[in-house]
């Protein structure tokens, strides 16, 4: 059983930058593919960005790409999403998950492919 939890949130200015974990516990962190996904009130949870296990291979949704960098620290088991740039639409709870498939663009933005979820952090950006 794998657990994750999440750090990092707060509240920041549009154009400000922010670093959120993810750190898994109480199975092999290495071998699952993590997955930030967000969901803002009232809204579906959407994909945000994702590392597979396999090869290291990084994903990322459009709205984030070339602001947002997922990486992996395996000696910590923690996975990073560093957050530049910062919009208003960025504000939400973002949430890791995990899934022991390694991940391809067909469907890394499916949360049913993700088995392990954390609790969320709250990030708020004010405009």
């Amino acid at each position: 059983q794998l657990q994750l939890v999440e750090s990092g949130g707060g509240l920041v200015q549009a154009g400000g930058s922010l670093t959120l974990s993810c750190a898994g516990s109480g199975s092999t962190f290495r071998d699952y593919s993590i997955a930030w996904f967000r969901q803002a009130p009232g809204k579906e949870r959407d994909f945000v960005a994702a590392v597979s296990w396999n090869f290291g291979t990084t994903y990322y949704a459009d709205s984030v790409k070339g602001r947002f960098t997922i990486a992996r620290d395996a000696a910590k088991n923690t996975v990073f999403l560093q957050m530049n740039s910062l919009k208003s639409e960025d504000t939400g709870v973002y949430i890791c998950a995990a899934s022991p498939s390694p991940l391809d663009s067909t469907v890394v933005f499916t949360t049913l492919l993700y088995d392990y979820w954390g609790q969320g952090t709250q990030v708020t950006v004010s405009s």
